[in-house]
């Protein structure tokens, strides 16, 4: 029996481009038959170790450019819906959305699903999604059942696996948010997407 092949996917729950490369990474998955292997990562210690130290944001003409230009021409390009400000929420904790996600994961659930819904529910309804109701509405609306995974979220196995998930993206040179690794090969960014489409046919 021939393996599964599997996408080891690093990103955080709030991530801009994770959100528009999300369907596309879904449908790869469904042509070539792959997992996706949730590595949902603690963003912010990944991009100043790849910066040298350096915050991610180096000046306020980036943060104009990267909110104002740049997610709205690519959310254009792959045809998703976007609101058109930076998500009021942004820059709120992650360890809950992140540890549901990884709990989602551990307990068999369609992480899949969830993580998308999460992502457009940031990205395109404004949601505070370090926000436990308001998470478990988003579940709820994807057909998931919120309980079991917002009571693991932030226990301490699921967090040391979002530590674990952390420190992994930055031993192997992990950028930014999304991240994703086929047969130890990396693709950084969505706008990478058909190379890695490519790659795996080429198998």
């Amino acid at each position: 029996m021939r393996e599964v092949a599997e996408i080891e996917y690093f990103y955080s729950a709030h991530s801009a481009f994770a959100y528009i490369g999300a369907q596309t990474l879904l449908d790869i998955c469904g042509r070539h038959g792959c997992r996706l292997v949730h590595r949902p990562v603690d963003l912010d210690p990944v991009i100043r170790a790849a910066n040298g130290g350096v915050d991610r944001y180096r000046s306020q003409i980036h943060i104009d450019y990267f909110f104002g230009l740049e997610i709205a021409r690519w959310a254009v390009f792959r045809g998703v819906k976007i609101i058109d400000f930076r998500p009021t929420h942004h820059d709120n904790p992650l360890i809950l959305p992140n540890g549901m996600l990884i709990a989602a994961a551990e307990l068999g659930v369609d992480v899949d699903r969830l993580s998308l819904a999460i992502l457009t529910a940031h990205w395109r309804e404004d949601a505070n999604i370090a926000d436990a109701d308001r998470l478990a509405g988003i579940a709820q609306a994807a057909g998931i059942e919120p309980g079991p995974l917002l009571e693991i979220a932030l226990s301490g196995e699921i967090q040391k696996q979002h530590r674990d998930n952390t420190d992994a993206a930055i031993a192997r040179g992990v950028f930014g948010s999304p991240t994703y690794f086929y047969k130890g090969e990396m693709f950084y960014g969505q706008d990478r997407l058909e190379f890695l489409d490519r790659a795996m046919a080429q198998d």
